[in-house]
C-alpha cells in the first residue's frame, strides 16, 4: 500500500511535492497554494526495469524509463535520470495503482485514477 513519505523533499521553483510510496510504486504530486493537485508522477515498476508516468497541467503526459545510473561498470552509481520510452501497457498500471492506492488521499487517488482513464480513453486502449 502506497504511504505519504512526510516531510518530502522540495525543489525550489516547482509546486509542493507530496511523495507517496510503496515497494512497486512511488507516487510524486504537486500542488498548489491551496493544496489541489496540479501534477503528478507515478513511477512503477521499481524491481524490475522503472518507468515514470507524468502528467502536469502545463505540459500534459510523457512517459518515460528510468535510467538508475548502475549501468556503469568500475564507477560509483550515478543519478537516476528519465530516458525516452513511449511503451506502456496503461491498463495494468491502472491495475497496479488501484491496488496500492487504497489508503491515498480521495482527491490524490481521484486525478491520478482520472487523468490515467483520460489516457487510456486518448490512447484507445481497453480496460482489463
Amino acid at each position: 500500500m502506497l504511504r505519504e513519505i512526510d516531510p518530502a523533499r522540495q525543489v525550489p521553483g516547482e509546486g509542493k511535492r507530496r511523495w507517496f510510496t510503496s515497494a512497486n510504486i512511488d507516487l510524486f504530486v504537486w500542488v498548489n497554494e491551496g493544496g489541489l493537485p496540479t501534477g503528478f508522477q507515478l513511477c512503477y515498476d521499481k524491481q524490475l526495469r522503472e518507468y515514470a508516468l507524468t502528467w502536469t497541467e502545463e505540459f500534459g503526459f510523457s512517459h518515460m524509463a528510468v535510467d538508475g545510473g548502475e549501468s556503469r561498470p568500475g564507477r560509483y552509481k550515478g543519478a537516476p535520470i528519465l530516458v525516452a520510452n513511449g511503451t506502456i501497457d496503461l491498463s495494468r498500471v491502472m491495475d497496479e495503482f488501484r491496488l496500492e492506492a487504497t489508503n491515498l488521499p480521495d482527491d490524490v487517488a481521484r486525478i491520478v485514477e482520472a487523468k490515467m482513464e483520460l489516457l487510456q480513453a486518448t490512447l484507445g486502449q481497453e480496460e482489463s
